[in-house]
This record gives structure tokens, sequence and C-alpha cells, in this order.
């Protein structure tokens, strides 16, 4: 049985992004977290995680479909 819930180390593996750009995410909201103990450690529910993978396909498409891709 997965985790529900991942540890920003987990988010970073998973989308091979550094430490600060996962942090990123999460305080500017992009990526739903909550903080949990005393030390405030961020967890990320893995469902979050998934749904932010699929806007980011979704919006990929959209800038696709617009021509406004540059790759």
């Amino acid at each position: 049985m997965a985790p529900r819930f991942l540890t920003l180390a987990d988010v970073t593996e998973e989308l091979n992004i550094s430490a600060a750009q996962a942090y990123a995410l999460v305080r500017s909201g992009d990526l739903p977290a909550i903080q949990v103990g005393g030390r405030g450690q961020w967890r990320v529910e893995a469902t979050e995680l998934e749904g932010y993978i699929q806007r980011m396909y979704q919006q990929t498409r959209t800038r696709i479909d617009a021509g406004d891709f540059e790759g």
C-alpha cells in the first residue's frame, strides 16, 4: 500500500526536481501541502501530487495547442 502523504524529499524524487523547487511549489500554493509536527515538516498528499502532475500536462497541452511552446 502506497503512503498517503509524501515528504518534500519524495516529491523531489518523483518530479526529478531540486529541494528548492519543491519548496517553492508548496510555498506558492501550486502544490497543496500541510505542515505537521513540532518542526512543521511539509507533507504532500499523494493525490495532490498526482493532481498537480495532471494540471501540468493540461497546461502543456494548452500551450502546445496555442502555439506557445518552445522546445
